[in-house]
């Protein structure tokens, strides 16, 4: 779903109805993912419906990412994460689906994967691991 129609955006639906909010400014919104990745996995995202984070104003950005301490702080409240994982997949080259942006906090657990270095590297598997190389 990446047509970025406001009208058909579930987060703008989510975010108009006021369902299961972690927390709420004028600017941006935080709910708990639908499909989580781990125990506690959130997404914030701005009131206005835009696609891309180039399409944010200033203001809307700083709130974006002002949030995500008031997300953690609720996540850490009901689990124990050991770390987070924090990013946004920012057009559909990167792998976005809903064309609001959406900045994922994904709670991360000692154990959940075998080998957790590299972290978000992992998109493009093969360009991964880079330790162990000369001139690491």
């Amino acid at each position: 779903m990446l047509d970025g129609n406001r009208s058909s955006c579930p987060f703008c639906a989510r975010a108009a109805s006021g369902e299961d909010l972690i927390t709420s400014t004028a600017d941006v919104i935080a709910f708990f993912d639908r499909y989580p990745v781990s125990p506690g996995h959130a997404l914030v995202i701005p009131r206005r419906h835009s696609s891309r984070l180039s399409q944010l104003t200033a203001a809307e950005a700083r709130a974006l990412w002002a949030c995500v301490a008031d997300v953690q702080r609720t996540i850490e409240s009901a689990h124990t994460p050991d770390g987070y994982n924090i990013g946004v997949n920012d057009g559909p080259a990167a792998g976005q689906t809903v064309a609001h942006v959406h900045l994922h906090v994904i709670p991360r657990y000692a154990g959940d994967v075998a080998d957790p270095r590299g972290g978000i590297r992992w998109v493009i598997p093969q360009r991964a691991r880079y330790w162990g190389e000369p001139g690491e």
